[in-house]
Protein backbone atom coordinates (compact mmCIF):
# COMPACT_ATOMS: atom_id res chain seq x y z
CA UNK A 1 0.00 0.00 0.00
CA UNK A 2 3.20 2.76 0.99
CA UNK A 3 5.50 3.31 -1.99
CA UNK A 4 8.51 3.96 -0.85
CA UNK A 5 10.50 6.33 -3.48
CA UNK A 6 13.72 8.03 -3.56
CA UNK A 7 12.79 11.36 -5.01
CA UNK A 8 15.16 13.34 -7.25
CA UNK A 9 17.69 10.72 -6.55
CA UNK A 10 18.56 12.55 -2.89
CA UNK A 11 15.46 12.30 -0.71
CA UNK A 12 13.20 9.00 1.06
CA UNK A 13 9.77 9.70 1.18
CA UNK A 14 6.63 7.47 1.38
CA UNK A 15 3.75 7.64 -0.83
CA UNK A 16 0.09 6.64 -0.75
CA UNK A 17 -2.74 7.24 -3.42
CA UNK A 18 -6.05 6.72 -2.11
CA UNK A 19 -9.11 6.28 -4.93
CA UNK A 20 -11.66 9.00 -4.17
CA UNK A 21 -14.14 6.22 -5.74
CA UNK A 22 -13.66 4.04 -2.89
CA UNK A 23 -13.05 6.78 0.15
CA UNK A 24 -15.65 8.53 2.42
CA UNK A 25 -13.13 11.48 2.04
CA UNK A 26 -14.07 14.00 -0.53
CA UNK A 27 -11.37 17.22 -0.63
CA UNK A 28 -7.87 17.16 0.54
CA UNK A 29 -9.85 19.28 3.69
CA UNK A 30 -11.30 15.89 4.87
CA UNK A 31 -8.13 14.12 4.84
CA UNK A 32 -6.27 16.99 6.77
CA UNK A 33 -8.95 17.08 9.16
CA UNK A 34 -8.64 13.33 9.92
CA UNK A 35 -5.20 13.53 9.74
CA UNK A 36 -5.28 16.62 12.58
CA UNK A 37 -7.37 13.94 14.54
CA UNK A 38 -4.74 11.93 14.43
CA UNK A 39 -1.67 14.07 15.22
CA UNK A 40 -3.54 15.38 18.48
CA UNK A 41 -4.64 11.73 19.63
CA UNK A 42 -0.85 10.67 19.57
CA UNK A 43 0.79 11.16 22.84
CA UNK A 44 3.80 13.19 21.19
CA UNK A 45 3.12 14.70 18.26
CA UNK A 46 1.97 18.18 18.06
CA UNK A 47 0.00 19.99 15.35
CA UNK A 48 1.08 23.07 14.07
CA UNK A 49 -0.74 23.89 11.18
CA UNK A 50 -1.61 24.04 7.32
CA UNK A 51 0.32 25.16 4.12
CA UNK A 52 -1.97 25.64 1.24
CA UNK A 53 1.13 24.75 -1.19
CA UNK A 54 -1.39 24.95 -4.05
CA UNK A 55 -2.96 28.48 -3.69
CA UNK A 56 0.88 29.69 -2.74
CA UNK A 57 2.44 28.11 -5.80
CA UNK A 58 -0.76 30.03 -7.95
CA UNK A 59 -0.17 33.73 -6.59
CA UNK A 60 3.54 33.57 -7.74
CA UNK A 61 4.20 35.33 -11.26
CA UNK A 62 6.57 32.47 -12.33
CA UNK A 63 4.85 29.52 -9.96
CA UNK A 64 3.73 26.50 -12.05
CA UNK A 65 1.33 23.57 -11.19
CA UNK A 66 1.26 20.35 -12.84
CA UNK A 67 -1.09 19.13 -15.16
CA UNK A 68 -4.05 17.39 -13.21
CA UNK A 69 -3.09 19.04 -9.61
CA UNK A 70 -6.50 20.46 -8.21
CA UNK A 71 -5.31 21.07 -4.98
CA UNK A 72 -1.97 20.75 -2.77
CA UNK A 73 -1.75 21.24 1.42
CA UNK A 74 0.46 20.29 3.86
CA UNK A 75 -0.25 19.38 7.82
CA UNK A 76 2.64 20.66 10.00
CA UNK A 77 3.28 18.53 13.08
CA UNK A 78 6.48 17.77 15.29
CA UNK A 79 7.16 14.45 17.04
CA UNK A 80 10.12 16.26 18.73
CA UNK A 81 10.48 14.43 22.00
CA UNK A 82 14.43 15.54 22.45
CA UNK A 83 16.31 18.57 21.42
CA UNK A 84 19.63 16.99 22.26
CA UNK A 85 21.38 18.71 19.80
CA UNK A 86 21.06 22.17 17.71
CA UNK A 87 21.20 20.03 13.89
CA UNK A 88 17.91 18.12 15.04
CA UNK A 89 15.99 21.42 14.34
CA UNK A 90 17.04 20.49 10.69
CA UNK A 91 14.71 18.19 10.29
CA UNK A 92 11.78 19.14 12.36
CA UNK A 93 9.16 20.11 12.01
CA UNK A 94 7.75 17.44 10.04
CA UNK A 95 4.65 17.60 7.28
CA UNK A 96 2.29 15.47 5.14
CA UNK A 97 1.77 16.73 1.51
CA UNK A 98 -1.56 15.57 0.22
CA UNK A 99 -2.74 16.48 -3.55
CA UNK A 100 -6.26 16.42 -5.43
CA UNK A 101 -5.57 14.49 -8.63
CA UNK A 102 -9.27 14.94 -9.74
CA UNK A 103 -9.85 10.94 -9.77
CA UNK A 104 -7.41 10.36 -6.33
CA UNK A 105 -5.61 11.72 -3.43
CA UNK A 106 -1.66 11.26 -3.37
CA UNK A 107 -0.13 11.50 0.47
CA UNK A 108 3.26 11.95 0.56
CA UNK A 109 6.00 12.38 3.48
CA UNK A 110 9.57 12.48 3.97
CA UNK A 111 11.03 9.65 6.04
CA UNK A 112 12.11 10.56 9.46
CA UNK A 113 15.25 9.77 11.17
CA UNK A 114 13.14 8.61 14.02
CA UNK A 115 11.59 4.98 13.56
CA UNK A 116 8.79 5.41 15.55
CA UNK A 117 7.78 8.59 13.93
CA UNK A 118 7.79 7.07 10.38
CA UNK A 119 5.29 4.18 11.70
CA UNK A 120 3.02 6.50 12.94
CA UNK A 121 2.86 8.61 9.61
CA UNK A 122 3.03 5.49 7.74
CA UNK A 123 0.15 4.03 9.81
CA UNK A 124 -1.99 7.15 9.42
CA UNK A 125 -1.45 7.07 5.76
CA UNK A 126 -2.48 3.19 5.34
CA UNK A 127 -5.53 4.25 7.86
CA UNK A 128 -6.64 6.45 5.35
CA UNK A 129 -6.22 4.73 2.07
CA UNK A 130 -8.20 1.91 3.97
CA UNK A 131 -10.88 4.19 5.15
CA UNK A 132 -9.77 3.90 8.57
Amino acid sequence: MIEVLTFKEKYPIFKVEISKERSSLKSVDDLLEALKKRIEAHPVAVYIGVFDHYSHTASLKEGEIGEGIAAAKNIIFCFGKELLLPEVTALRPRSIGICDLGDRFVLSFMEAPNPQANDAMKQWAEDLAKGV
